[in-house]
């Protein structure tokens, strides 16, 4: 698929960047519950322009693409417009992304006291280099994520300008300035302001946890669309329920057999990226996949204890059977009293 960010049917609905989340193993999950061939549009997790050039192997293996995943994005970040270049033009020949995204927006620590990330805002003119930089070196679409601001929200005005008018093809605004960091509420009349203001298209991110979200965020903002980030987590369906609301439907309920075979099927992926290893890396989705599930509780320590697949695989089947069977009970209980008692005693 060749990606055209202003012919790509509205609204645009895509995975959001999320640093040691968005890898190839969970892209892969993603498109495989979705229900549209090209929705959502993945945006892998960022790496490093200058790890990349200086052939780092742990980085390199970051931006390998399963033919699964696209079309995908490759985020970058860095602050030194030769690197950037170079490590798209590198990205590019080895792997083929649809389009490159590159981060002017993360408010990490880390991230921006070497001026990358949101400390760009900053930094207009260097944020201009490294576009055009990137632009010259690269055949696909090249887009920017930004804040609001750095501390002052409407920062993000004269930013974007700069942006747009050195050739970046989108951006992405998240409602909140880097001084907010993800405490307060995305404030999407600022982006929707935003987006008149602009010739190309804009993505809206912040707070859109839920597809009925999702709808509000697009009437409220009238952008070309949405990045979803923390509402992917544990719920890789949850662009599927878009879809059906986008449609005025009600949105798929995801049942526990489902969410289970979902799991086990992340899990292999995830297994056969990383390795024997992986199974500890794993943990950590399944915080998510879980996280305010009925009855999971009891379940949840043992899990995140596991270090072996064949554990997993049990802890899961049993969780399965106990939804089941308290399914079983609460629809027998009210019309067969002895088969509830069977089920009891099954059990």
């Amino acid at each position: 698929m060749k990606l055209d960010w202003k012919a790509i049917p509205r609204p645009i609905i895509a995975l959001s960047p999320m640093a040691d989340m968005t890898d190839s193993s969970f892209c892969r999950t993603v498109r495989s519950v979705s229900t549209s061939s090209n929705s959502p549009i993945v945006f892998r997790e960022m790496v490093s322009a200058e790890a990349v050039v200086r052939h780092n192997n742990k980085t390199l293996a970051m931006t390998d693409i399963h033919e699964d995943e696209r079309p995908i994005v490759q985020q970058l970040f860095g602050s030194d417009p030769d690197t950037m270049a170079q490590a798209a033009r590198i990205i590019e020949k080895e792997h083929h992304p649809e389009g490159f995204d590159v981060n002017m927006g993360c408010p990490v620590y880390k991230i921006v006291h070497n001026f990358n990330g949101a400390a760009l805002m900053r930094e207009p003119e260097l944020a201009t280099q490294i576009i055009k930089k990137m632009k010259a070196a690269i055949t696909v679409p090249l887009s920017i994520k930004i804040r609001t601001g750095w501390d002052d929200p409407r920062e993000c005005f004269s930013f974007a300008k700069v942006i747009e008018e050195a050739g970046a093809d989108m951006i992405t605004i998240h409602g909140r300035t880097k001084a907010q960091g993800y405490s307060g509420q995305s404030d999407w009349n600022l982006i929707g302001e935003l987006k008149r203001t602009l010739s190309i298209p804009v993505l809206a991110n912040g707070d859109i946890h839920t597809a009925p979200l999702t709808r509000t965020a697009l009437d409220q903002t009238k952008t070309d669309g949405v990045l979803i980030a923390r509402g992917a987590l544990g719920n890789p369906w949850i662009f599927s329920q878009i879809t059906d609301v986008l449609r005025g439907q009600a949105p798929q309920q995801i049942t526990l057999e489902e969410r289970i075979r979902v799991v086990k099927q992340h899990l292999t992926f995830h297994l056969e990226q990383y390795g024997a290893p992986g199974i500890k890396t794993f943990r950590k989705h399944l915080s998510w996949y879980f996280r305010g599930v009925p009855g999971a509780r009891p379940f949840k320590e043992r899990l995140h204890t596991a270090d072996a697949v064949e554990t997993v695989y049990q802890i899961l089947d049993e969780i399965l059977l106990d939804g089941l069977l308290h399914d079983a009970l609460s629809d027998r209980d009210a019309v067969n009293p002895v088969a509830t008692e069977r089920v009891f005693m099954a059990k």
